[in-house]
């Protein structure tokens, strides 16, 4: 008796977990602070081992292929584990309710119609006889319906988000390099006498960053979905527009300074909720992104493409700039297993150059007059 009591409390309780979560997961809108989390501690826990694997295999195409497997299969995980847990739930309940077949009580048969019941297939082998047990049959068929037309709806809305995310990353292919760079950026805008196009472009950049603020809060799993090529993704693309926004910040002359300001506050706020999201803390690095001799190099490229800096003490104003939002992209990358981006680029061809003719493609490009002749 103490058993089968028992039996169904836990099932109710389980069940009870499982619908919080389907909701959390996918209709509440907001960020959930709370820890303990069914989908928080299955993917914490996949995830942290998927990552110990792809530590094994060699860094290049085969790790990024390896990596990018994980987002997607972790939604199909998540939702196996949920309609699991709601079969073992209802199934408990059946059987603690003194549900008998035959007069032989058996956990495995409630465990079947519950299975049944719950897809819906309707063989009529088993059958629920008690009161309780035909309630807890209805309950989960409705439940099933319920959870099966939840992702038919969300799986959607799901790759609609990621695909919106990504098309921005596209851009920066042409326009900051592959992977990108605050220096590639810059130098594209100036050497096009394009520097007032840059505000138009940061804007754009702003409203990506509500966007995918929005939609990673409410959908986290978000973060582990990867972009097309391996030296692209979210993380890096967000990193180069807040090292350009910091230039800029830092005075360049004839060069504005609001949308900077607008877009590297939008992509400090992301960087902050998106470490307090995953559970991580801000962290330094004794590898500077933008060592002393690096930074003469990148000074020195500015200023031959005639961005000079406005005023004296530009390099420690950058380094305080770089203070503010550096600790939080560290753990972030860490975590991810995402590579921040260079200052400089490394001069590689850039992905849209790698295809046949793409030398000449861009030779021709650059032949191009910038002003009309």
């Amino acid at each position: 008796m103490i058993a089968t009591i028992a039996a169904a409390s836990g099932g109710i309780i389980l069940i009870l977990l499982v619908m919080q979560d389907v909701f959390e997961v996918l209709l509440l809108p907001r960020r959930v602070r709370r820890r303990l989390r069914l989908a928080g501690i299955l993917f914490q826990g996949t995830w942290s081992l998927w990552r110990e694997v792809a530590r094994l295999v060699p860094v290049g195409h085969t790790r990024s292929a390896y990596l990018s497997i994980y987002g997607p299969l972790s939604v199909v995980v998540l939702y196996l584990a949920w309609a699991s847990s709601l079969i073992v739930g209802y199934g408990l309940c059946q059987w603690g309710f003194n549900h008998s077949l035959l007069g032989q009580p058996s956990f495995l048969s409630d465990l079947y119609l519950s299975g049944s019941t719950f897809f819906t297939l309707g063989f009529g082998d088993i059958v629920p006889h008690t009161p309780a047990g035909k309630v807890f049959a209805v309950m989960e068929a409705g439940s099933g319906f319920g959870l099966i037309a939840a992702v038919i709806g969300y799986l959607p809305v799901l790759y609609q988000l990621f695909s919106r995310r990504e098309a921005h990353i596209i851009q920066l292919d042409a326009r900051a390099g592959s992977p990108p760079s605050a220096l590639s950026l810059l130098a594209g805008h100036a050497d096009g006498d394009a520097m007032g196009e840059l505000d138009v472009f940061l804007r754009a950049w702003e409203v990506w960053g509500a966007e995918l603020l929005e939609s990673h809060l409410s959908y986290p799993m978000l973060v582990a979905y990867r972009s097309q090529h391996d030296n692209q993704s979210w993380l890096a693309a967000l990193t180069t527009i807040m090292d350009t926004c910091a230039v800029i910040l830092c005075g360049l002359k004839d060069t504005k300074t609001f949308q900077a300001r607008m877009t590297f506050a939008m992509g400090r706020m992301i960087i902050i909720e998106m470490t307090k999201v995953l559970g991580l803390t801000p962290m330094t690095s004794a590898a500077d992104r933008l060592p002393k001799e690096q930074y003469k190099a990148f000074a020195r490229q500015l200023s031959a493409i005639g961005l000079n800096a406005r005023e004296t003490g530009a390099e420690q104003r950058l380094a305080a700039f770089r203070t503010t939002y550096e600790p939080f992209l560290l753990p972030l990358s860490k975590f991810l297993m995402l590579e921040l981006p260079d200052w400089v680029p490394n001069n590689a061809p850039d992905n849209w150059q790698t295809s046949a003719k793409g030398e000449l493609a861009k030779q021709l490009i650059d032949e191009a007059p910038t002003r009309p002749c």
